[in-house]
């Protein structure tokens, strides 16, 4: 669901100091392998799988080390990843096929994707009332109904809300944009695109994706729902790291936003998709979408930015519905990455080049995965050999110590015992927040340790930093660790703003108590 985003201003000296090695095409037949297993050791990432599709056939498969840190269990071609928001290419198209379908029967006035999303969800609301009643299918698969990118996950990612519940929260986030003013990252808006799949047809999201696209397409393996990877044989287990360590952790559940990043698939399941995608939606020339279809994905319909890339030419950068749209060395580019617990993930297409690039990695905590793709088009594209996995890493490896030594500052800072400018006991209480819901504060074995409503199982550790400052460390590591403030007003405490880490969301709750 989640997407790394890594802006970085480059100089003439990384272009020229990562221009030297193998010639094009010989690093795919020559150093392929050397440099995935190389690169696994530098990001600690247990397992990976790679396919390229080239001309209508598999003209590279394989998976690379492991399952499970410390395990012996290989990764292969169909072992499952959860391959997170490159689900979301799934949802546009299946509703890209409905329409293509009723409007080649002349039935557009029954279903397209031009319809107003209350038409097939009365229920539907936003902040604005009159986005309410303006807002069509297409807003909610290109991003355009002016939330800012990942605005309000926190609320829905991997909590126990119904989809019910998150479009009922989501109606009452204010959006930090305007109507169709700036592309912004909504996963709740996916989900709200798949709700209105089984009012259309009858099947539900889940059982329209396999049966109309997985099974076509002998994508026997993969997986619509997140509760099914649990039972799943076959599967690569969820890691992260956390300062440096490497990290087990629990699978995402989350079916409650299962359009926007649900999907788990292998890359011999994916290379099927990618194929069709590529043969104007046909695989074995048996049509399973249209050519009408997939342009409707692939029409331009929100602006990203510039599209500018570390070394070569790139001139725009734009969002379809469900693909992420960009010019590079004169081609275009159709692409989108996933990043869910444990997982991300990348899936490239260049249909000029009739070429595909699929990269599934074990962690959440890894650049790699769009290296790997970089390299791979470089490399089919006959541009020079950059090192991307290198160059990233010389970055990531600074941002990490960066938050290791951070992290001693405070460490150090607690073991110096500073006081709270209240009794602790005072910061204690419940909480509210007037879309979230509760949030609750109590001491627990010596600690104060706040809870959530709607995070069963997840909870934050607050130590005192002195003032009305704590520092939180959440029990699952993908929410990171974060200064949290009180407001503290005539000796009393008014509220708390609670902050998680970016790959779930940047902007803050702020939590007033009530109790």
């Amino acid at each position: 669901m989640k997407k790394i985003m890594l802006f970085i201003g480059l100089s003439l000296f990384f272009v020229s100091s990562f221009s030297q090695a193998p010639t094009p095409r010989s690093f795919i037949s020559d150093s392929l392998d050397n440099y995935i297993n190389a690169a696994m050791k530098d990001w600690q990432i247990p397992g990976v799988a790679v396919c390229i599709v080239k001309d209508g056939k598999i003209a590279y498969m394989k998976g690379y080390g492991v399952k499970e840190m410390n395990g012996t269990d290989k990764i292969d071609e169909n072992t499952l990843f959860m391959i997170g928001s490159n689900t979301k290419a799934f949802t546009a198209t299946a509703l890209a096929m409905l329409h293509s379908k009723y409007a080649a029967n002349n039935q557009s006035d029954k279903f397209s994707l031009d319809d107003k999303v209350q038409k097939w969800l009365p229920d539907f609301k936003m902040y604005d009332p009159w986005v309410t009643k303006e807002a069509n299918i297409r807003d909610l698969l290109c991003h355009r109904l002016g939330f800012e990118t990942f605005q309000g996950d926190f609320m829905y990612f991997d909590s126990d809300l119904t989809p019910t519940e998150v479009r009922e929260k989501m109606g009452k986030v204010k959006p930090m944009n305007s109507f169709r003013s700036k592309w912004g990252y909504a996963n709740c808006a996916f989900l709200t695109a798949g709700e209105i799949i089984p009012k259309v047809t009858g099947k539900s999201w889940a059982q329209f994706i396999t049966e109309e696209i997985f099974v076509p397409l002998e994508m026997n393996n993969s997986i619509a729902l997140t509760k099914d990877i649990d039972t799943a044989h076959n599967k690569a287990a969820a890691h992260t790291v956390v300062r440096g360590e490497l990290r087990k952790i629990p699978y995402g559940h989350i079916d409650n936003l299962a359009p926007a990043g649900s999907i788990s698939s292998s890359v011999n399941d994916m290379s099927k998709w990618v194929m069709a995608q590529l043969n104007n939606g046909k695989l074995y020339n048996k049509e399973v979408f249209s050519q009408g279809a997939i342009m409707q994905t692939r029409t331009p319909h929100s602006i990203m930015g510039n599209g500018g890339h570390y070394f070569n030419k790139g001139h725009f950068a734009l969002y379809g519905l469900g693909w992420m749209l960009s010019e590079y060395a004169g081609r275009k580019i159709v692409s989108h990455t996933g990043g869910v617990n444990g997982f991300v993930t990348s899936v490239c297409l260049i249909p000029e080049e009739k070429l595909g690039i699929i990269v599934l990695t074990n962690t959440d905590a890894n650049n790699f995965y769009e290296a790997l793709r970089n390299e791979i088009e470089d490399a089919y594209l006959g541009l020079p050999y950059r090192n991307y996995s290198k160059f990233l890493l010389s970055y990531n490896s600074a941002n990490e110590q960066k938050e290791i030594k951070e992290y001693k500052a405070i460490r150090d800072s607690i073991a110096q015992n500073p006081v709270a400018e209240l009794p602790i006991m005072q910061y204690a209480g419940n909480y509210v927040h007037e879309v979230y819901g509760k949030m609750y504060i109590k001491p627990e074995d010596g600690k104060l340790v706040m809870r959530f409503e709607h995070h069963k199982g997840r909870y934050g550790i607050l130590e005192p930093l002195g003032g009305n400052r704590f520092f939180c460390t959440y029990s699952d590591p993908i929410y990171g660790t974060k200064v949290l403030n009180f407001t503290v007003a005539n000796k009393k405490v008014k509220s708390l703003t609670v902050e998680v880490s970016d790959f779930v969301e940047p902007f803050p709750y702020e939590f007033k108590k009530i109790k």
